[in-house]
């Protein structure tokens, strides 16, 4: 009996060969994530410099992408805001009128600020800018919140160090290469924020959730103080981020907490800066020094220890008692006054 013709032993070898290449791939991507899942539990160290190593050689296709999809994602806004430009544009108008108000007034208040502080002779530590750098990637559904960041040690990015945008808070270094970072997003349950509220600075405690939101909790006790709407800022506490940074916005009331969302989107935010941790100090007043040792008050030293108490001043002096002359040749008698200066033998002196 002839064989059928579309059971060819030319297609019937590839089809052998290229089943047998994927079940070579998957064995092999098996082996890989095992020996990884190994190398993570055993020996943390080496695959810390094995995750390094892949963030280094992903750099340049990581790059690529972000460009590539941040292209497609504003190009419907483009088309969007071209039919509505007219409204925006005298919408524009209106707040650019309202913002020039509040710049003025901001600015009154600001010298009005650096008054002050100088009336409590406080000084404020600057903030110096360690690098402004470019997020080329970030995580929204892995076990943790992160984002890559094109800067690393090399660039002087070290751990611990916080990342914001020009909309807000993004979060802090998490793990720093040679020419990559890793920033653990404000979303990430492990990242705790000290914030307050901007009207009436009520603090509390902004955590990350499973969905990519925040869940703000209040440090008074009572009634949940949050409402949706109120504008979050860090406040300074813990010595890490810098007070009034614009973190989150309050969306909702879930019991006893607050859920908010951050301000800075790490998926819309292009460049980010670096600054060194916050540290809040207090200079001393000029022309002040610290109180040592030998500047202490003295008490009236004691007759025991050799000094001698003042007395009290009176309108007459009285003469030395006669049962305790001074010696002779080596004190001589007080000088008395003329009308009343005799000595015991009745002879003046």
């Amino acid at each position: 009996m002839a064989r059928p013709p579309s059971r060819r032993p030319g297609q019937n070898r590839r089809a052998q060969y290229g089943l047998f290449a994927s079940y070579v791939v998957a064995v092999s991507g098996a082996f890989a994530g095992l020996l990884l899942i190994g190398v993570a539990m055993f020996d943390p160290t080496g695959f810390a410099a094995i995750r390094s190593v892949g963030a280094e050689v992903t750099r340049p296709v990581s790059v690529t992408l972000k460009g590539l999809v941040s292209g497609a994602g504003t190009a419907d806004e483009w088309i969007a805001a071209y039919f509505r430009a007219g409204s925006q544009n005298i919408a524009l108008r209106r707040q650019v009128d309202i913002n020039r108000t509040r710049l003025i007034e901001a600015a009154a208040i600001q010298q009005e600020n650096v008054r002050l502080k100088k009336l409590l002779k406080l000084v404020d530590n600057e903030k110096d800018e360690v690098v402004a750098a470019r997020l080329i990637s970030s995580s929204a559904s892995s076990a943790r919140r992160l984002a890559r960041l094109n800067a690393g040690r090399a660039q002087g990015v070290y751990p611990g160090m916080p990342v914001r945008a020009p909309e807000g808070l993004i979060g802090r270094v998490y793990t720093a290469g040679p020419n990559t970072a890793d920033v653990l997003l404000l979303t990430d349950s492990s990242n705790v924020v000290p914030v307050r509220r901007s009207t009436d600075n009520i603090a509390g405690i902004s955590a990350g959730r499973d969905d990519g939101s925040l869940e703000i909790r209040s440090l008074s006790a009572g009634r949940n103080p949050f409402k949706p709407g109120d504008i979050l800022v860090t406040s300074g506490t813990g010595g890490l981020y810098q007070p009034n940074i614009p973190t989150a916005i309050v969306v909702r009331i879930a019991g006893d907490d607050a859920i908010a969302v951050p301000l800075a989107s790490p998926a819309r935010v292009e460049m980010v800066m670096v600054e060194r941790p916050f540290e809040a100090s207090v200079s001393r007043p000029a022309g002040t020094t610290a109180p040592g040792p030998g500047s202490l008050p003295r008490t009236a030293a004691s007759p025991a220890s050799g000094g001698a108490a003042p007395l009290p001043s009176s309108g007459r002096e009285t003469a030395p008692a006669a049962s305790q002359p001074p010696a002779a040749g080596n004190a001589t008698a007080p000088a008395q006054p003329a009308s009343s200066a005799t000595t015991g033998a009745g002879r003046p002196q």
